[in-house]
């Protein structure tokens, strides 16, 4: 604006570095969830030293969603973590990098050797890693950890299946290996909880797990890093065996069994009752209704009552009780009948699959029936029916009441506790008004959910490879034949036209055909198989395949960066791994026959072959597949080209040489047929309307130079070597910054309540970037802020969304998404993506304003659909239909912006 900065917000950015998080020894920072994973470590390192502790500390573990940005931190953290003598060591997978930390505790074993007091250990992994590293997990827990070492497994869930192959709950997997569960509701509790986690580690022996999801682990906000804030209790209540229950050698399995069922979940138990990690948050000297949660849960319960207009006062007045768990498992007795004394009634609001609620039901069970509380959470019970529950019932489906599939939601929570108020007889206890707020907030909910039924959706922005993606040509299989799929970006081509389908587990590819192949008339397939997946574990798929003499294909798709997750290097080595390694370990496996296919095959000159292996050019691609679909055996070919994404981004640092050569399209020559399209499955080919009609051109400010766009020897196609672009705009046209008009000052909401934001965009357009900046801003200006990005597959230029809610006190801020109807600003930067239902339905008429972007960029429907129109009208009238015309402000933002041609 206009208007000179505060003084407190000119000394903030004149001290504030993108480092703080790291750095600041006390006061607060703005992080994500992720961040403050990098910071946890050096804060625990920090309070030991302050105990007279020498420490240091081990993280390994493995790339993956939502914990997809984890090593890339660590990376970029590397040296404040090891001014703080933490060792980052990435694991081949997740299992190995599991037994890596489990290495850390027997350090004290060895006593003489010992550099430091103790070593911390910290695993993490997405929900797939968490269930192939079960058999590591249970032999680490059952052996202990050292007396000030400490190991917490991080999972990371994803509960709506956003980038993974299956919703993940892990709960119950760190259940069934005796791991504590605990569950941060915030990024400051991430930092809160973790260090309880590492003392209860310590204390009990166990290694202790904490449930990450995305909307948590991948929210910012401003939080206190002061190491002192968290007050560890060690309990004086619960008696030490002899030997106490740390690590020791040797340690008979059976003696390993006892001392874990006899003592250390006993000993866990006793610390969450020491430090009340779970505790009542609302209480009523008259309570009858409890309300009980954990996580995410918890947040979405806050913001329920807080849409219901239940404040914390009104809650105690009509008789709720609110109890906030911050171990899941095992849930700790003693706190729970304190909150359960007096009760009629308790509705256990969870996520996924029920772990609170049977422990909660457990421990009631002996109750007497006068004194013992109903309770319900993922069913309701039919009315007048107490035949057993869930599983009595031969249709339990038809009686949800919190849902386990998929996730909750506030407004989902807010139905369920006014049904419950109903039913209870509290509805009673509130006056007129107030039930006249209760039930006006269940009909706007049920009225959003009315019109997203009926709402047809324009179009949607489906996850596509990136312009240039070597996947676009290496994924194409000849006629006849047909693919699997696996792990990684190339699992994208099972909604493309590429003859592929059915997947597997990272490191299963191929393998299910060793069980049809015997019993099947097909002959031969091929698999996809990416570089990172191969080196994690999937070297072992192929010898399973060379080892039942099938007839399949593996193309190995060597990409050089494991862009699906960031851009790492393949491999977890500093030097990556080669196409040449691959080969040799391919070729001592014992494959039938093997070629390298690359757009480079110049690269290869003089470089030493295995016998038997030759290079070819890509375009070589079809002829080499119809040969090897005819050889017996297990066959690969290592598909070798450059990530697109990876290749843009190094030639952005100056590490890859830019060619200077460009592809454009003389539209006075262009017929429009849409084979550009067909021959590169391009997203850069886009459409553009001329006084001939529809033609084509490239988008050069997309375009990564992969010219698989000119494989159809089209005329209209000119190759330009060494041209530089020029900007579509003169310097006459261009707006002077200096001479604009002065802007006027808007005038500012209150905040007393969160002022919400959404920001819904295309994946890798500057989303995420939009709502980091916002949140920054708030920090600085000493407003309570939390921001949350949702991005996944949606980096691939599917639909994302970044919310940001400001308010004046950390305490307005209850959830970290904007909810239903919640919105009083979304910042539509594509006109599709602000028309879905997910945008849809956090408006509301009378409240929100839309900032619209109406231009319209090509979705991957026009890749195969060359009359594919852009559904501008539709996207307008169903936002101007939400909030109401004059709430919708609309601009242009490519027409004003400069962009080259």
């Amino acid at each position: 604006m206009n208007a000179p900065l505060p003084d407190a917000v000119r000394r903030a950015l004149e001290s504030v570095t993108l480092d703080d998080k790291y750095t600041l020894d006390h006061g607060r920072a703005f992080m994500s969830g992720v961040q403050a994973l990098v910071r946890l470590p050096m804060l625990q390192r920090q309070r030991d030293a302050l105990a007279g502790l020498n420490t240091a500390g081990f993280i390994s573990g493995y790339r993956g969603s939502p914990l997809g940005g984890y090593d890339q931190a660590l990376w970029a953290a590397k040296k404040h973590l090891a001014a703080h003598h933490i060792v980052f060591q990435p694991g081949v997978n997740e299992e190995l990098a599991a037994t890596a930390v489990w290495g850390t505790q027997q350090l004290d074993l060895y006593p003489e050797q010992k550099k430091f007091d103790g070593v911390f250990g910290i695993w993490y992994g997405k929900g797939p890693g968490v269930d192939r590293s079960l058999d590591v997990f249970k032999h680490a827990n059952m052996a202990g950890t050292a007396k000030h070492g400490g190991v917490i497994a991080l999972a990371g869930d994803d509960h709506i299946a956003k980038s993974s192959t299956a919703a993940h709950q892990s709960d119950h997997v760190f259940k069934a290996v005796g791991f504590p569960v605990f569950f941060p509701t915030s990024v400051q509790e991430i930092l809160d909880l973790g260090l309880h986690a590492f003392a209860m580690s310590r204390f009990s022996g166990l290694w202790a797990g904490m449930k990450t999801i995305q909307e948590i682990v991948e929210s910012s906000a401003s939080v206190s890093v002061d190491p002192d804030r968290v007050n560890i209790v060690l309990p004086e209540d619960f008696i030490m065996p002899p030997g106490g229950l740390h690590i020791r050698w040797p340690d008979a399995p059976l003696e390993q069994e006892a001392r874990l069922m006899n003592y250390k979940w006993y000993a866990a138990l006793a610390y969450v009752r020491a430090n009340r990690l779970n505790h009542t948050v609302i209480d009523s000297p008259n309570a009858r209704l409890g309300l009980i949660a954990s996580g995410k849960a918890y947040n979405d319960t806050r913001q329920a009552l807080h849409d219901l207009g239940l404040s914390d006062e009104l809650c105690r007045a009509i008789g709720i009780r609110l109890h906030k768990v911050g171990v899941v498992w095992p849930l700790e007795a003693s706190i729970t009948r304190e909150f359960a004394t007096g009760l009629d009634e308790i509705l256990v609001i969870e996520e996924k699959r029920q772990v609170i609620e049977y422990q909660l039901k457990e421990e009631l069970y002996n109750w007497r029936e006068d004194v013992r509380p109903n309770v319900l959470g993922k069913f309701n019970e039919p009315e007048g029916d107490h035949s057993g529950g869930e599983w009595s019932m031969p249709n339990p489906a038809s009686n949800w009441l919190l849902r386990a599939q998929a996730d909750l939601n506030p407004a989902l929570i807010a139905k369920a506790i006014a049904q419950r108020l109903d039913k209870t007889g509290l509805m009673q206890r509130l006056s007129a008004d107030q039930q006249a707020l209760v039930r006006a907030r269940i009909a706007l909910i049920e009225a959003k959910e009315r019109s997203e039924q009926t709402l047809v959706a324009a179009t949607d922005r489906t996850p596509w490879f990136c312009s240039g993606c070597p996947h676009n040509t290496s994924t194409r299989v000849p006629e006849g034949s047909r693919a699997v799929a696996g792990i990684g970006c190339h699992y994208m081509t099972v909604w493309m036209d590429r003859s592929t389908s059915t997947f597997t587990q990272m490191g299963g590819e191929g393998v299910p055909w060793v069980g049809q192949a015997p019993f099947t008339k097909e002959r031969h397939i091929f698999a996809n198989l990416g570089d990172g997946t191969y080196f994690h574990s999937g070297l072992l798929a192929i010898r399973q395949s060379i080892a039942a003499g099938v007839n399949i294909t593996y193309k190995i798709l060597y990409n050089d960066a494991v862009a699906m997750t960031g851009g790492q290097r393949v491999g977890e080595r500093p030097e990556g791994h080669s196409v040449l390694q691959i080969m040799q370990s391919l070729v001592s496996e014992g494959v039938a026959k093997l070629v390298i296919v690359t757009d480079e095959p110049a690269k290869y000159a003089g470089v030493a072959l295995s016998p038997g292996v030759t290079v070819h050019h890509r375009d070589e691609l079809d002829r080499l597949q119809r040969e090897f679909r005819e050889i017996a055996g297990c066959t690969a070919i290592i598909y070798d080209q450059t990530c697109a994404t990876e290749k843009r981004r190094r030639r952005k640092r100056g590490t890859m040489a830019d060619p200077a050569r460009r592809v454009v399209i003389n539209e006075l020559v262009c017929e429009g047929c849409g084979d550009c399209s067909e021959q590169s499955n391009c997203l850069s080919v886009e459409p553009v309307e001329t006084e001939f009609g529809r033609k084509r051109r490239i988008n050069q400010s997309t375009c990564n130079k992969d010219f698989s766009c000119v494989k159809g020897f089209c005329p209209s196609f000119v190759t330009v070597e060494g041209g530089q672009l020029r900007s579509a705009k003169t310097a006459a046209d261009r707006p002077n910054p200096h001479v604009l008009a002065a802007l006027p000052e808007p005038t500012l909401p209150l905040a007393d309540t969160a002022y919400g934001i959404v920001v819904a965009g295309v994946g890798g357009t500057g989303v995420i970037t939009i709502g980091q900046l916002l949140g920054m801003a708030a920090h600085l200006e000493g407003k309570a802020v939390v921001t949350q990005d949702a991005a996944g597959l949606a980096q691939k230029g599917g639909s994302t969304w970044s919310h940001i809610q400001i308010a004046n006190r950390p305490e307005a801020i209850l959830t970290t998404k904007v909810g239903t109807a919640e919105a009083d600003l979304v910042l539509g930067c594509d006109p599709i993506v602000a028309a879905t239902k997910t945008t849809l339905s956090a408006m509301r008429e009378g409240r929100t304003r839309v900032a619209l972007n109406v231009h319209g960029t090509p979705t991957a429907a026009f890749v195969h659909d060359p009359n594919w129109q852009f559904p501008a009208a539709t996207c307008d009238t169903a936002i101007a239909q939400a909030v109401g015309d004059a709430q919708v402000g609309r601009f242009d933002a490519d027409q004003r912006s400069t962009p080259t041609r």
